[in-house]
């Protein structure tokens, strides 16, 4: 794998220099400034490639943009309303913009309304450190008692519901609004930041889009965007809804095998792929990852690894950020599955046969517990993930204790 690193502009902690010491390879960044629906220009995107070429002394780092994450999708084009049209034209022409740059990996998702969702940035775990949270009791507080979300406890458990009428009771004012601030206003990546007003009125515009009608749009944006990505000798690769379950009774269409399969057949293009996220995917208990991977090797373009912690074998339930070789899904497999798709690929002689990965999220551990950090994206934390990584990678890679050695290439 080529090992990556999220680097969100000059604005991040992390420095091209920290990036270097880290041992990565290359960088997965984007523009998170512009907003959505609007053309990535040339100029901008040289930008991007100019900061990342170069250390804060100005010598030139070696490393290069590797991978957009994300080129966002408009609200307007998952709903077809508005300048939907036009969003889908100008979404043409950055990937144009991209190509001419030398960039060919786009990751993207379709999740309405908000990207992923946490109830706690900063959940205190054994050791002392503090990572991500998702709580659905604190969420079912959040939609039913501060969003005031109509008929909202019907889609919840009855024990959910009542649990969260207790623990909504019992929260103070800073708790209320510390859980609007981590669940609306905008986690990494997010180029919108929404109040509790906005979503509401978004969400009214959700009232007669059901998940068929939804996958339907988004099949639609793909069948006019592959295309473009195809000739351009790109890979459009689509995250998994984070979490993969429905929120605030919005359709989710990319939480399962099931969902991608019924997207990769629907526009069948070697642009048209999926990016592999272990924590979004692994958050249900019914999804397999090195299964997953398997189904879906010859069209995984991109890959997140981490790992999650479920409380319970609920679809719906609540989980937390775990190390990056915890929690409940079994990565060791899971990097078997990449590398053996890895070397079949570079067997049939396919040019992108190291396939980008970075290591997602992390546990704010040591110094990365007073520095303020993005949420999920400590430099120490996701450093000590991506050594345990490198290290499961290397043992496979070894003459003597590898895949082929074990038969799993043959």
């Amino acid at each position: 794998m080529l090992q990556t690193w999220r680097w969100f502009g000059p604005k991040d902690l992390a420095k091209i220099e920290d990036l270097l010491q880290a041992g990565v390879e290359g960088v997965v960044s984007a523009l998170h400034h512009i907003p959505n629906g609007t053309v990535w220009t040339p100029e901008e995107i040289a930008r991007r490639q100019s900061e990342i070429s170069r250390r804060s002394d100005g010598t030139r780092s070696g490393l290069k943009w590797e991978v957009v994450e994300s080129l966002p999708v408009s609200e307007d084009i998952k709903q077809q309303t508005g300048d939907w049209r036009k969003h889908i034209a100008n979404y043409k022409t950055s990937l144009e913009n991209l190509a001419a740059a030398g960039i060919e990996t786009i990751c993207y998702n379709f999740m309405p309304i908000l990207d992923w969702t946490r109830t706690d940035l900063n959940w205190r775990v054994g050791h002392g450190g503090t990572c991500m949270r998702f709580d659905i009791i604190d969420f079912a507080a959040f939609d039913i008692f501060l969003l005031e979300r109509s008929n909202a406890a019907s889609d919840y458990e009855s024990e959910i519901a009542a649990y969260a009428h207790d623990r909504f009771a019992a929260m103070s004012e800073a708790h209320k609004i510390n859980l609007v601030t981590n669940i609306i206003t905008g986690l990494p990546g997010a180029t919108e930041h929404l109040t509790l007003e906005d979503v509401r009125q978004r969400l009214a515009a959700y009232d007669n889009i059901s998940a068929e009608r939804l996958r339907a749009h988004l099949v639609a944006f793909l069948a006019e965007v592959v295309p473009t990505a195809e000739r351009l000798g790109m890979r459009m690769c689509c995250h998994p809804d984070d979490p993969p379950f429905g929120l605030m009774g919005l359709p989710r269409v990319m939480s399962t095998l099931e969902d991608y399969r019924a997207v990769l057949s629907a526009v069948d293009s070697p642009a048209n792929g999926a990016t592999l996220c272990s924590g979004s995917l692994g958050a249900r208990p019914d999804n397999d990852l090195p299964a997953i991977m398997k189904a879906l090797a010859p069209k995984v373009h991109f890959i997140h690894l981490r790992n999650v912690k479920r409380d319970d074998g609920a679809i719906a339930g609540s989980f937390f950020e775990d190390e990056h070789l915890a929690g409940d899904t079994d990565m060791v497999a899971l990097i078997a599955a990449i590398m053996t798709e890895e070397a079949r690929r570079k067997a049939e002689g396919r040019a992108d046969h190291q396939i980008p990965m970075r290591p997602d999220h992390g546990q704010d551990i040591l110094d990365d517990l007073g520095r303020k950090a993005q949420p999920g994206y400590p430099t120490i934390g996701r450093l000590k993930g991506l050594a345990e990584l490198r290290g499961v990678m290397r043992a496979f890679g070894h003459p003597e204790f590898g895949l082929k050695k074990n038969g799993a290439h043959d």
